[in-house]
This record gives structure tokens, C-alpha cells and sequence, in this order.
């Protein structure tokens, strides 16, 4: 009966993880599972307590950061507006501090320059920033 307990403690937790997102709960449900095995191989309700807390601590102080990094670092890829920093374009007017256009890729933004320069239509300038809808540029070196 206990086996069965820990063991519905533990999927009930894991499934919570998808909800909450912070991989603590995912840990204390494989702690539970673990404490569930031990029950039902014969052990006492002392030694799957003990079980649970020592791999409760042991995942969540050893795995849960390695697993946080690892998730933080991606995939590393560049998506969205991270993308386009540092991409070239080419101004499809003129560009200065209050506003112009360029194209990056196959696409016009609107854009300004960071250091208030002008560019000229058809000049090369590199993307430093997406603030909002607008690319802040600088002349391309």
C-alpha cells in the first residue's frame, strides 16, 4: 500500500512540473518513484523516507542547476530580434538619428542610427540594436 502511495505522489508531482516549470517539483517526483521502488522490493516506511530525502537533495542540489544551464544555454541558435544584431543591410533611404529605412534580408525595417551619422540610400550599415520595429544601425566598416 505504501509503494502504491509514493508512487502516486510521484507521478502526480512530475506531472505538476509541467504546470510550474522550475524543476524542483520533477525532482521530488522522481524522489517519490525512487522511495516507491524501494517500498515495493520490502523496505520499511524509515528506510523509503530516508530514500526519498537523499535523492530529493541529491536531485535537486546536483542535477536541478546542470539541468537549468543547460536549458538557459539553448540550443544556440539566435532567434527572433537576437538574430539580427550584428546582420549588414543597406539603407533603402536615408538614415539618421530620428529615422529612415534599410533592408535586412529581404525585409525593410524602419530604422535610426545609434551614434546620430547619416547614411545615404544605398549605403552598407550593420545592425547594433532592435528597439520596438526599428533597427538601430551604424555605418558598416
Amino acid at each position: 500500500m505504501a509503494a502504491l502511495i509514493w508512487l502516486i505522489v510521484g507521478i502526480l508531482l512530475v506531472v505538476a512540473e509541467v504546470l510550474s516549470g522550475d524543476f524542483v517539483l520533477v525532482m521530488l517526483g522522481a524522489a517519490a518513484l525512487a522511495a516507491a521502488g524501494v517500498t515495493a522490493l520490502g523496505a520499511g516506511d524509515l528506510v523509503s523516507v530516508l530514500v526519498f530525502a537523499a535523492t530529493s537533495l541529491g536531485l535537486i542540489v546536483g542535477a536541478r542547476p546542470l539541468l537549468k544551464k543547460r536549458l538557459q544555454l539553448g540550443s544556440g541558435i539566435k532567434m527572433h530580434h537576437e538574430a539580427l544584431l550584428g546582420a549588414k543591410a543597406i539603407a533603402v533611404s536615408r538614415v539618421d538619428e530620428h529615422g529612415g529605412q534599410v533592408k535586412i534580408g529581404g525585409d525593410t525595417w524602419s530604422a535610426r542610427t545609434l551614434d546620430g551619422s547619416v547614411v545615404e540610400e544605398g549605403e552598407a550599415v550593420t545592425v547594433v540594436e532592435i528597439s520596438g520595429a526599428t533597427a538601430v544601425v551604424i555605418a558598416a566598416v
